[in-house]
Formats: C-alpha cells, sequence, structure tokens
C-alpha cells in the first residue's frame, strides 16, 4: 500500500502555499493518512481520557495519601492549567520542530508521567506529576492535529477530523465509566498505569507509520517574549477562574488576576506586531471564520462542559447512582457522539460547516433546555433522551469547528491552529464550570432558606446556612449525624429540590449560550487553505 503526497505550487492571492519540506513520499504504510489517524487517535486517547478518569479515583487518592480536599482538587487543577498554559506554545514547537517529533515526545513523557503517578506515595509527587502530565498532553493534542492536516487531502480532511474528535468525545465522556471500574476492582493507581502500555503502542506505532512534515516557511526562531507574556495572561486567567469558586466573584483577588490577564493578553498583542517572527502572527485573526472557530469552540465548551459538570452530581447524589452506574447512564451521549462525529465530517464535506456547524448548537441548546426540565424523580428514559441529543449535538461542532480553525490557517501555522483550537476547548470548559458553578451557587443560596423555612425545619444560622448551601450545590443533603429519620428524609428533600432549581438555571444559561453560539456558526466556512496540505494524497 502507497502513499504520495503531492502539493499544489500555487495558493490563495496566487502566493506559494507553505509546503512540507521533510515529506518524502512514504514507502510502504509510513505516511498513510488512515494509519496517520489510527496512531494520533492513540495517543490522543490518553489526554482526553484523563481529563475526567481521574475524578472517580480522587476520593481514593485522598484517602489512601491522607491528603486534604484542597490538595486533592490540585490533582485536577495542575493538571488542567499545565495544559491550557502550554498549548499554543506546544504548537508553534511542532511547528517548528515537525510535528511527528513534537507529538512522540509528548507520547514518551505522558505516559512516564502517568507511571510516575502510579508508583508516588505523597500527594506532592502526585501533582508534580500530573504537572508534568499536562505539559506533555499539550505537545501531542496540537501536533495530532498538524500531522492530519499534513497528512489528508481536503475531501478526506473532514472525515478524518470526525472521527478525531470521536475519540475525544468518546473518551472524554467514558472516562467516568473506566475510571470506576478500575478504581471499585483494582486500584487508584491503575488508572494512572493504564496509559503506559496505551503510549508504549502510540510510540511504535508512530515511529512506525507517522511522516515528518514541515512546512518550508516554518518559523526558525523563537518569541521568548511573546511565549513569556502568553503564558502569564493564559495563567492568570485560568487560575482566576480555577479560584473564583473558592474566593467569590466578587473578591478582589479574583479581579486582580483578571485584570492581569486582560493586561498581559494586551501586552502580547502589541507585542506581536513588533517582533519578526511572532508566537501568533495576529493576521490569523483577520480570518472571520477562523476568529469564529475559536470563538464558538469557547461557547460549545461552556454548555457542555459546564453543564455535564452539574449532571455527574444529579446521577450520584440526587439519584444515588455508584460511578459506575451514572457512567452508563451518559453512555446515550458518548454513543451519539461516536455514531455522530463521522456523520458529521462527510456532511461538512459535502454541504460545507455553516449549517452543520449551526443545526449542531442549535440541537446543544434544546438538550440544555431539555436538561433544565429534569427533576429527582425523572426517569432513565428521559434523561437518556436528552443526553443523546446532546451528543448529535455535540458532533458537528467538535469535527466543524476543529476544520474551520485549522484549516483557514496557512500550512506552517497548522501546530498553532491546532493549539487556538485546544486552548479554547480548554478555556471554555473552565468558563463554563466557572460561571455556571457561580449561577448555581447564586440560586441555591437565593432558594435554600426559603424552602428549609417552609419545609418546617429549624432555622439555620448564617454560619449553617454556609455550609448547607456548600453541601447542597453539589446535591447533599447536609444531614449531621443523629437526625432522626423523619427530618432526615425533610432535609433530603429540600436538598434535593434546591439542587434541582440551581442545575435548571444553570442549564438555561447554558442554553442561551448555546443559542448565542448558533448565531456564531454562520459566520464560518470551509478552510481556505484545507488543501495546502496532502492535496493530492492516493487514500
Amino acid at each position: 500500500m502507497t502513499s504520495q503526497t503531492t502539493i499544489d505550487t500555487t495558493g490563495p492571492g496566487g502566493k506559494a502555499p507553505a509546503t512540507p519540506s521533510g515529506a518524502t513520499p512514504g514507502k510502504g504504510l509510513r505516511g498513510h493518512p488512515w494509519l496517520t489517524l489510527i496512531t494520533v487517535a492513540v495517543g490522543v486517547m490518553m489526554v482526553a481520557l484523563d481529563g475526567t478518569i481521574v475524578a472517580i479515583a480522587n476520593p481514593a487518592i485522598q484517602k489512601d495519601l491522607g491528603a486534604t480536599f484542597a490538595q486533592v482538587q490540585w490533582i485536577t487543577n495542575g493538571y488542567f492549567l499545565a495544559l491550557a498554559v502550554s498549548l499554543i506554545t506546544a504548537g508553534k514547537l511542532g511547528d517548528r520542530f515537525g510535528h511527528r517529533q513534537t507529538f512522540l515526545i509528548g507520547v514518551v513523557g505522558f505516559a512516564a508521567a502517568s507511571g510516575a503517578i502510579g508508583l508516588s506515595d505523597s500527594i506532592a509527587l502526585v501533582v508534580t506529576f500530573r504537572v508534568l502530565q499536562g505539559l506533555f498532553g499539550a505537545l501531542l493534542m496540537p501536533a495530532a492535529l498538524g500531522l492530519l492536516r499534513a497528512t489528508f487531502p481536503a475531501e478526506k480532511l473532514n472525515m478524518a477530523i470526525g472521527i478525531w474528535g470521536m475519540v475525544i468525545g468518546a473518551s472524554t465522556a467514558g472516562g467516568p465509566i473506566l475510571g470506576g471500574v478500575l478504581v471499585e476492582h483494582v486500584n487508584w493507581q491503575s488508572v494512572f498505569f493504564i496509559n503506559v502500555p496505551v503510549g508504549v503502542l502510540a510510540v511504535v506505532l508512530g515511529v512506525w507509520i507517522l511522516l515528518d512534515h514541515r512546512a518550508e516557511n516554518a518559523p526558525r526562531s523563537f518569541d521568548i517574549l511573546g511565549i513569556a507574556l502568553l503564558s502569564a495572561a493564559m495563567f492568570c486567567l485560568v487560575w482566576a477562574l480555577i479560584k473564583a469558586p473558592e474566593w467569590g466573584w466578587g473578591d478582589g483577588r479574583t479581579w486582580a488576576f483578571i485584570i492581569a490577564s486582560v493586561v498581559g493578553f494586551a501586552l502580547f498583542a502589541f507585542w506581536e506586531t513588533k517582533v519578526k517572527e511572532p508566537l501568533i502572527p495576529l493576521a490569523l485573526f483577520r480570518s472571520v471564520p477562523l476568529s469564529a472557530g475559536v470563538v464558538l469552540m469557547i461557547l460549545m465548551a461552556i454548555a457542555f462542559m459546564g453543564g455535564l459538570f452539574f449532571v455527574t452530581f444529579y446521577l450520584q447524589n440526587v439519584h444515588g447512582m455508584s460511578p459506575i452506574d451514572a457512567g452508563l447512564h451518559l453512555l446515550p451521549l458518548t454513543g451519539m457522539m461516536i455514531v455522530g462525529s463521522p456523520l458529521a465530517g462527510a456532511m461538512i464535506t459535502k454541504v460545507g460547516p455553516r449549517i452543520p456547524l449551526a443545526g449542531g448548537m442549535a440541537l446543544t441548546a434544546i438538550a440544555m433546555y431539555g436538561m433544565s426540565t429534569l427533576e429527582t424523580d425523572t426517569g432513565s428514559g428521559i434523561m437518556s433522551l436528552w443526553f443523546a441529543l446532546l451528543g448529535l449535538g455535540l458532533a458537528p461542532v467538535m469535527v466543524g469547528a476543529t476544520e474551520v480553525i485549522v484549516g483557514n490557517a496557512p500550512m506552517e501555522l497548522s501546530g498553532v491552529a491546532g493549539g487556538l483550537q485546544q486552548a479554547a476547548m480548554q478555556i471554555g470548559g473552565s468558563l463554563g464550570t466557572a460561571v455556571l458553578g457561580a449561577v448555581m451557587a447564586s440560586k441555591v443560596d437565593s432558594d435554600l432558606a426559603d424552602n428549609w423555612t417552609q419545609a418546617g425545619l429549624p432555622p439555620l444560622t448564617p454560619e449553617q446556612e454556609h455550609q448547607a448551601s456548600e453541601a447542597v450545590q453539589v446535591g447533599v443533603p447536609p444531614v449531621a449525624p443523629g437526625t432522626p429519620d423523619a427530618i432526615a428524609a425533610k432535609i433530603t428533600g429540600v436538598a434535593h429540590d434546591t439542587f434541582i432549581s440551581g442545575m435548571s438555571a444553570a442549564s438555561l444559561v447554558a442554553a442561551g449560550v448555546a443559542v448565542v453560539a448558533v448565531l456564531v456558526a454562520f459566520l464560518t466556512k470551509r478552510g481556505e487553505n484545507a488543501g495546502a496540505g496532502a492535496g493530492a494524497a492516493h487514500i
């Protein structure tokens, strides 16, 4: 089986497009597009899975290592922070040194850090290696998109990105199921050890299959100050979003970091107009479709990640499901993303991204509205309907927005574009959790006291009300040990009803965000530079 790669000599506007200087025609299986897709999917699966699988292991880690709740939070926050801050810079590294090498280094580092976590005997080591996981994960995610962009011809790229998005969606949604099985039947270390054989497989396939692609006009130097400014701005933004639920949105510390991030982004933008080889050429954002794709990815992640955050509490703490059962109840969401992503890729190839993207966000809005109607006794059938509709709506957006961002960027900036896509998704997810969490907290605070009084329960002191509110925000009834059964039942009813009202408000906000995203979707269009990669590759 042979894969040949040739590049058109003319590009948009009559300019010579970026061409891979190191991409010689593939011999045997090396550089074969579909095998390249399988290879990068194996690596990307590890990173996507780790975004959610670890949450199930956190209680076991806390108990085994004697960690505090704040320390356990950093198992997730450290990973997310390192990943979000590093993605765009990591994409630039791929553009400079080649996406094959960057991908392989990312896989090796991620798998090694995973194994090290499993061997760790202190929470400090776990958090340290989680940060390293995030850094290496940032290397391989944009590189995976860069390899797909360079390997697939334009008419097959959407299908490839569709399958790539399917892997990310399935891994993200399947994490709680796999994590629950491993923690329950093996141990928490197995959640991390599982990445080692997966990483070995990805490296073996990568060395055997992947073909290096480098643009002739790829950057030859590094914008060190630009990297520092962007990293600092991203850190301040993500840090503010992580700490806002603890500090409060009105707290001076939250706003200090938000203002610092705005100043950092402004200084970064100014510097990028002065440096010879900028980290992110601001001309990229003159492309309305590319900018719309970035905004769309953020809005999609706000609605998806923020909404899903409360669903897990709803299933486990209100319906009393085990982590495994809760994960199984999310299978309609996972299943529709698996089925819908390749179909969305084929549809986008045929009709362009606008209609599928707008339709997908419309379905997402309907699904989030439907989730706002869930009650404490809603049956599995109704829940499955809304979860399935959400998966069906998200599939074309995961595929289409990615193609719009990567396809509208020049070939020599495909890594940066991949980093932008992933950074937008990470920031959107953090925004969704923070903003919708604030909506939930506000609604619970406003409703809890009245619901408590109407149930005829003894009045609470301000301190007790604060503690009760924090518990109710995650669906946990604030029942003290030794409480009589009749009183405990009343408290549970109040807690669940109040949680449902908060989740409903948050879901309605998520639906509104999705409606805005429908309008943004109409600004997108097919990538003008999508054919600059493997324009005539035979698949």
